[in-house]
């Protein structure tokens, strides 16, 4: 009888002017049992609690000091959004920017970090493929400390040994110290393990509805500029001075020390700046999730749903296929232009600067685009389309003895590949809402490097065999599968319901408990939530 009582009283409502940044629920009191399980009803603007347990809708809760209310009385959880959002986004791009900076820093010049600390371009190579292998078994750590201590923690760690990971490169500057230069990227391959997950965290714990999207390839786009600079920069700073080896050895520890000092200060700003959440939530869908104590929390049971959701395993395949073809072409680009084109090592850093900064202004329209549109499956699908035609003009355009030529295609390869890394992190999030962020985002980055690792070896040994336009070949063959991938997810847009109330008539329900391990005191949960699918334009 109440939970009718209470569907008529939401109808009543249905008329009545929605606060664009507020939402109530009803408190019914009952005595027995002040901990009872219950679900939120959402609804358009209004979430109302119900009591699951029918012995337990005839007692009543003692009121709580902080709660306390008049039956019937109603509760307002207000949401809010703080300045102090731009100064956390701002302070995550930019180390995360140099992270990146990091990565590609040496494969851009490998024909003169080969000749400087003698060795073959293969371990060169792993300089960059090292990112990779230490995200995959350091994933699930660090996606379970975002979970359990929060955002700040996970930020610290990762602006941190960034920090550290730089300065033991300033100590790597002699012929004979290869392994000191290896140990400090693989202490900065660890702090991207803290990095790369936060973008899709950041934009739903402090970014309103209508600018998640957005803030979400903002984010992204510190990484992808990292990498932009990271293509320019090198080949700029540590000139191909053959003749004179302290000269190159000079110009490589000013790289080194200046890129230390950047993360050093910025250390320092992640330590005063970020906060784990904002006091107010900033829309519904963070308002309605549960605040869970950190021991109740199961990550073994996040994983295991996220497992279990059929189209987030295609998408974490298809995202894989995509992103870990960029991590391919990216640590590869500079061997394939030198195959072609003889002493460019300046123009393969410039080309590698048009292909990130071209994907970094894709990133930020498909961001804008998905805050208008929602409409998530239909732009993946198209730009993952676009990728590959993109590949396929920069594979037969490669060896056409026009660097210019080269400079056009890998612009709009970047365009549409690089920019569909964001689509992936949100897509992601939306269609397995209400699980972390963080966990979801995790898993992508994880199918991503194991891409990565496997396509940059497999690439690189066909063009060490045969030439660039094997490995191109090999990497439009996978792309194209991803394709089909794509076209098969099956698009519901879990968070978006929640925040747009989806149906005034339907009543949508998110358990209230956390993922966890613990048994439901013989109540049994059913959802009741009734998400809508994507539509198109």
């Amino acid at each position: 009888m109440l939970a009718g009582e209470l569907v008529q009283e939401h109808l009543r409502r249905d008329n009545a002017t929605d606060e664009i940044d507020i939402s109530c629920k009803s408190s019914v009191h009952n005595q027995a049992d002040p901990i009872g399980d219950q679900y939120s009803v959402l609804t358009n603007g209004s979430a109302h609690l119900t009591e699951l347990d029918s012995k337990a809708l005839e007692q009543e809760i003692p009121p709580d000091e902080k709660q306390a209310m008049l039956p019937g009385e109603e509760k307002c959880i207000e949401t809010k959004l703080y300045w102090r959002r731009f100064a956390v986004l701002a302070v995550f791009s930019l180390y995360s920017l140099v992270n990146a900076f990091q990565w590609i820093q040496y494969s851009i010049i490998t024909n003169i970090f080969t000749h400087f600390y003698n060795v073959s371009s293969d371990k060169i190579d792993w300089l960059s493929i090292v990112y990779m292998v230490a995200y995959v078994p350091l994933i699930f750590p660090a996606t379970w400390l975002l979970d359990k201590k929060g955002l700040k923690l996970t930020a610290l760690m990762g602006a941190g040994l960034n920090c550290v990971g730089a300065w033991v490169k300033c100590a790597s500057v002699q012929p004979d110290l290869f392994c000191v230069t290896m140990t400090g990227q693989i202490i900065c391959s660890i702090a991207q393990v803290f990095i790369l997950g936060l973008p899709s965290k950041i934009a739903s714990v402090w970014f309103g509805p209508k600018e998640v999207s957005t803030a979400c390839a903002t984010a992204v786009l510190g990484n992808q500029l990292g990498t932009a600079i990271g293509f320019l920069l090198p080949p700029v700073l540590v000139p191909n001075t053959v003749e004179d080896i302290e000269l190159m050895g000079h110009n490589i520890s000013m790289m080194f020390y200046w890129t230390a000092i950047v993360s050093t200060a910025l250390f320092i700003l992640t330590v005063i700046v970020m906060k784990d959440r904002p006091s107010l939530p900033p829309s519904q869908a963070q308002a309605v999730l549960p605040d869970c104590a950190p021991e109740d929390y199961s990550y073994r049971q996040s994983i295991i749903n996220l497992f279990k959701n059929k189209p987030f395993i295609l998408l974490l395949i298809s995202y894989g296929i995509m992103t870990g073809s960029f991590y391919s072409v990216s640590t590869l680009l500079n061997q394939m232009i030198m195959a072609c084109y003889e002493n460019q090592e300046l123009n393969a850093g410039r080309i590698g600067l048009t292909l990130v900064v071209a994907g970094m202004v894709g990133s930020i329209i498909c961001g804008l685009w998905l805050d208008h549109t929602k409409t998530y499956k239909m732009t993946t699908l198209i730009v993952y389309i676009l990728s590959f035609i993109g590949m396929l003009v920069f594979t037969f355009t490669l060896d056409l003895n026009s660097i210019y030529l080269v400079f056009f295609t890998a612009g709009v390869l970047g365009f549409f590949m690089t920019g569909y890394l964001p689509l992936g992190f949100e897509f992601g999030v939306e269609i397995t809402y209400p699980e972390s962020e963080g966990t979801s985002s995790g898993l992508l980055n994880a199918f991503a490097q194991i891409f990565g690792i496997i396509f940059t070896l497999i690439q690189g040994r066909l063009i060490t065999d045969y030439n660039p336009l094997a490995g191109n070949l090999f990497l439009c063959v996978w792309i194209f599968l991803g394709i089909f991938l794509t076209a098969l997810i099956k698009s519901e847009l879990k968070r978006n319901n929640v925040n747009m109330g989806m149906d005034h008539r339907t009543l949508q329900a998110v358990p209230t408990e956390c993922p966890s391990d613990k048994p439901t005191n013989g109540v049994k949960m059913e959802t009741l939530v009734s998400f809508s699918h994507e539509t198109s334009l």
